[in-house]
């Protein structure tokens, strides 16, 4: 026997085969990261592209919107049609002045991106490549297809409630968010107070994980959607 030799070759093929699987879980990890921030960045653009990406404000009003209470750039927002809940005429938006009757997009959960990326550009939706870049198209059809959630899971229909522990909330709101928007939600100053807006807590959701758009506010989406949903039912106790 070699002396010198510290590993068989036996042992050095499976130690190889350990640090190649590492290396591979590694590369899998950074992926499927990587796709977390694409997939909240398609929730930036859905709520209003504009801000997310610097393009020109819509002034007109869309040709597709069938509502009355509203005009111009707010009918091209993907949330004013299908919803924060992306559930369309079947979820929070079935009624009020945002009701449409339109239905949502929770059908193309799970969908081909390329073809709901299709939908996005065609004569129905008319988002044109000035308005959304194919890698702004490529974020958002990643978001409708593989970033949606169920909201009943987490929000009180129709009261829209968290079905959250605000308790553990506050621990994640004051050591994760409050560096911002102060404890009491307070401290942006050109933003409303958390506690006037935060009723909506699907909108606080869709907040809570995917970010603000245009903002530096980090997208909770990687994180359990339990500790988004106990964030979002401390919002829901600050003051108005």
């Amino acid at each position: 026997m070699n002396k010198h030799r510290i590993f068989s070759p036996s042992m050095l093929k499976f130690c190889i085969s350990v640090v190649a699987a590492g290396g591979l879980l590694v590369g899998t990890m950074a992926t499927a990261l990587a796709d977390e921030a694409s997939i909240a960045r398609g929730g930036r653009l859905y709520d209003k592209w504009w801000n997310e990406n610097g393009a020109e404000k819509p002034a007109d009003t869309h040709p597709a919107y069938p509502g009355k209470n509203y005009k111009g750039d707010a009918t091209w927002r993907c949330k004013e049609c299908h919803g924060w809940d992306m559930q369309g005429k079947d979820g929070a938006y079935s009624k009020g002045k945002h009701a449409t009757g339109i239905k949502g997009v929770n059908g193309a959960a799970g969908k081909d991106p390329a073809a709901i990326a299709a939908i996005i550009r065609d004569d129905t939706h008319r988002y044109t490549p000035a308005m959304l870049t194919d890698a702004d198209v490529a974020d958002l059809a990643n978001f409708v297809a593989n970033g949606q959630i169920d909201m009943t899971q987490y929000i009180e229909y129709p009261s829209l409630k968290s079905k959250g522990d605000a308790a553990k909330g506050k621990v994640y709101f004051d050591t994760i968010c409050a560096g911002c928007h102060g404890i009491d939600g307070k401290k942006v100053a050109d933003a409303d107070p958390i506690g006037t807006v935060a009723g909506n807590g699907v909108e606080m959701m869709m907040k809570v994980l995917n970010g603000q758009p245009k903002e530096p506010m980090p997208a909770l989406r990687a994180l359990d959607h339990q500790i988004v949903t106990d964030i979002v039912a401390h919002l829901q106790t600050l003051p108005r």
